[in-house]
């Protein structure tokens, strides 16, 4: 898996912060910047986000590449519908290379399920040798390899974050938003401070189904 952040919005904070003083402020537009510019807006920021002021986080935007994950774990980054997503397409870009699970290695599986994976490379060939690529990827599994590129703002990662660093969630998804998490950080330490999942800010939304490692949780993300 790799995960790169190939472009985002030149000094984030200080566009929200500008975007969220443009809400209070009487004065022209350049006279704003440069005040935001020469200020310490970090408990300015910090006093939006914890009103649920959340409208000028959105003015911060980060663009990241994807690739080495599977088409399972596509299946769910594209449930988070406020961001915008270019896909490798199975339609035209022919071949097939695959994920495999950490839980097949660790139990000694690797073999049984590479194996499984070589049978659907034999019949995908197999049938693209009279279908269009197109109708022989319908036996394609969802270990498939992908790659993508996604966008979203930095409202969306915060909700991103507080869903998919849980520990309850798949592990493929998690370590995306483990990686992404890492590149966005020292670019918007104060937005980014507390993200990570729900119990990182009070009790776990999860009740009895919870994971049960708070502490763990708190000390990994907030130190």
């Amino acid at each position: 898996m790799r995960v790169t952040l190939i472009t985002h919005t030149p000094e984030p904070e200080k566009v929200i912060a500008f975007a969220a003083r443009r809400c209070y402020s009487a004065l022209p537009n350049d006279e704003l910047w440069e005040k935001v510019k020469a200020a310490d807006y970090r408990d300015f920021l910090r006093k939006l986000i914890k009103r649920g002021h959340l409208t000028p986080v959105e003015h911060a935007s980060f663009t990241f590449a994807v690739e080495g994950v599977s088409r399972a774990c596509l299946a769910q980054i594209t449930r988070h519908r406020i961001a915008s997503f270019s896909v490798q397409s199975q339609r035209y870009v022919k071949g097939f290379s695959f994920v495999v699970p950490p839980k097949a290695v660790e139990q000694g599986k690797e073999k049984e399920f590479i194996a499984a994976m070589e049978e659907c490379r034999r019949f995908y060939e197999r049938l693209l040798e009279f279908l269009p690529a197109e109708d022989a990827r319908f036996v394609l599994p969802q270990a498939a390899e992908t790659k993508f590129v996604v966008t979203m703002n930095a409202r969306e990662l915060l909700h991103f974050f507080s869903l998919r660093l849980c520990l309850r969630a798949q592990w493929e998804i998690r370590r995306v938003a483990e990686k992404m998490l890492e590149l966005v950080k020292p670019l918007a330490p104060t937005v980014f401070e507390q993200a990570g999942p729900p119990c990182l800010r009070g009790p776990c939304p999860e009740g009895e189904e919870g994971c049960g490692k708070i502490e763990e949780v708190r000390s990994k993300y907030l130190g």
